[in-house]
């Protein structure tokens, strides 16, 4: 796997993360078959054992002062290669909560360092789910969820493990409720030999999946360098983040 700018490698057996002498993060939280079972189509389905590993709060000890002082926090995590039944392995879907020192609810950046993913969003988790996007993304891409907007992070490539990093709000909360009371967000995936297609929610309106790929965001200032070493080289760059409020108009109308 390449270097993305946090001195740290990916383990398999057990699913998690060695950190580097300059790296520190927390014990990986890992998410079994059986604690995600009653968010799957299937609950009885079969699968890896264990599906994800998610360490928030992954950073260079030099950084964690500006890290704090910005409200920002860097996750990692990484899916087992595999399916879930006739699902690929894939977060749960959820909107961020809005966050007390900000009052919105907050951006997410992903970047990609191994494997495929979609990085599926909507506008909106109700009747009308609004513009629906699938962003296919690979190593080295990065794809920025707006504001406000329902998604999940699914593994494109089932033979393949997934790992991405992901600058988030250092004061994140998922809610789950409005997701669950839908049984999912308005599209389903599911796995096709080694494809993802895509099945409609009927608790949502009818309405289109857009399928594209990532784009550059030159107009929140991001490069094609590491997310992490972006922030190495100008700490300010990500305070969108934390304080969407900033560039409020940039989220009108934003297309991923």
């Amino acid at each position: 796997m390449a270097n993305y700018g946090l001195d740290m490698t990916i383990t398999r057996q057990p699913l998690g993360f060695c950190y580097g002498d300059d790296v520190t993060g927390p014990m990986p939280e890992i998410r079994t078959l059986d604690q995600i079972r009653p968010s799957l189509r299937n609950p009885d389905c079969e699968g890896p054992e264990q599906v994800y590993a998610i360490a928030m709060d992954v950073a260079r000890l030099a950084d964690r002062p500006e890290l704090e002082k910005r409200m920002l926090l860097f996750g990692v995590v990484t899916y087992a290669a595999g399916t879930l039944g006739d699902e690929p392995v894939r977060s749960q879907g959820h909107v961020h909560r809005i966050s007390q020192h900000s009052g919105w609810s907050p951006p997410e950046l992903y970047e990609i360092w191994q494997g495929k993913a979609i990085i599926y969003m909507q506008e909106y988790v109700d009747d009308d789910p609004g513009r629906c996007f699938a962003v296919l993304a690979g190593p080295g891409e990065k794809v920025l969820v707006p504001p406000g907007w329902g998604h999940a992070t699914i593994s494109a490539s089932p033979n393949e493990p997934l790992t991405f990093g992901a600058w988030c709000d250092r004061e994140y909360g998922f809610e789950y409720e409005a997701v669950r009371a839908r049984k999912g967000l308005a599209w389903y995936p599911l796995v096709q030999g080694n494809h993802i297609v895509w099945q409609h929610n009927g608790h949502y309106r009818p309405g289109r999946l857009q399928m594209i790929t990532p784009r550059g965001y030159p107009e929140f200032g991001i490069t094609d360098a590491p997310v992490y070493q972006q922030f190495i080289d100008d700490p300010a760059r990500f305070q969108f983040i934390s304080r969407p409020d900033k560039v409020a108009e940039l989220w009108n109308n934003f297309h991923p």
